[in-house]
């Protein structure tokens, strides 16, 4: 009996263990990817160049901007922390709702650190910045 049953469960497991070794695959792949985007897009912020800047944008960020100097001026004034960041650090990233979520500890040039959440859109040709949120400090109440 317990042979008959290990026979029609070495197949599921045998599925299921190639199912999480392609998720772990996949997360991979996506991890540099997102955050080569992000990189190249602080870059950008740091060189003034709002037009590469703009690039790294979705398609919905891009049509509420619409140019990529009103695109700078945004970040200018919105998200100082991001167009000259001191350091850049990494953090946990997830998959929610079809977005790649990918928290990410910028420290300004006072010393300050944020963390910022960037909200990642995969398209044909790679991932692309579909917004960002700055979160509260951890350890602070909602």
């Amino acid at each position: 009996m317990l042979r008959a049953l290990f026979k029609h469960l070495l197949p599921v497991l045998a599925l299921s263990g190639l199912m999480s070794f392609g998720a772990l695959r996949a997360e991979a792949q996506t991890g540099p990817a997102v955050e080569a985007v992000i990189t190249g897009q602080i870059a950008a912020f740091q060189d003034d160049d709002f037009e590469a800047a703009f690039d790294f944008a979705s398609p919905s960020i891009r049509m509420i901007f619409q140019t990529p100097q009103r695109f700078g001026e945004m970040v200018q004034q919105g998200y100082p922390m991001v167009h000259r960041p001191d350091s850049v650090r990494f953090l946990e990233r997830r998959e929610r709702r079809g977005f790649v979520l990918q928290r990410v500890m910028i420290g300004d040039a006072a010393g300050r650190l944020h963390l910022l959440e960037y909200q990642m859109l995969q398209t044909d040709s790679g991932f692309l910045i579909n917004g960002v949120r700055l979160l509260p400090p951890a350890g602070t109440g909602v």
